[in-house]
């Protein structure tokens, strides 16, 4: 008699594995492929990046040459020392026209002194109007070749 109880107790843990490992491929079958997970970096995310810091480099560039369009630097209040004008006459060489309260300096600019050239009364500004220059010729005949001509077909030119 013992012996149909052995079997029997094989057959119920047949039973069990069988079940147990069909049970285990039914997971198996119900549980998603594997996906790996996203890339830490991705070409669209690179790109994004990249357009953002040229936006802000471009901004930084488009302020700072307003600034110095604007010359805020050299207009702020209470500024005692003005620049009126400056002319390059060499590679690194300039005369600088600068007001300093009432007096006007012209200031050569080399790359390795400063030196005032001549000084004078801010009154003066009269000696620097447009009327005063004298009569350029090349001027005049240039203007006078660039008039359109008249209708007979001769030009206006004196």
């Amino acid at each position: 008699m013992n012996k149909p109880a052995i079997s029997a107790s094989r057959c119920l843990t047949a039973t069990m594995l069988l079940f147990s490992s069909t049970t285990a491929m039914a997971l198996d079958v119900a549980r998603p492929a594997y996906t790996p997970p996203p890339a830490a970096v991705s070409a669209g995310g690179l790109i994004q990046v990249t357009l953002s810091l040229l936006l802000v480099l471009a901004a930084i560039v488009a302020v700072a040459w307003l600034l110095k369009r604007m010359n805020l630097a050299q207009q702020g209040t209470g500024n005692f020392l003005k620049v009126i004008g400056s002319v390059a006459i060499g590679q690194r060489e300039r005369v600088v026209l600068v007001e300093v309260g009432d007096t006007w300096l012209l200031v050569g600019v080399g790359p390795s002194q400063i030196r005032t050239l001549h000084t004078m009364a801010k009154d003066l500004q009269s000696d620097f109007s447009p009327a005063s220059t004298p009569d350029n010729k090349f001027a005049r005949l240039l203007s006078s070749m660039l008039k359109p001509r008249s209708s007979n077909g001769h030009d206006n030119a004196p």
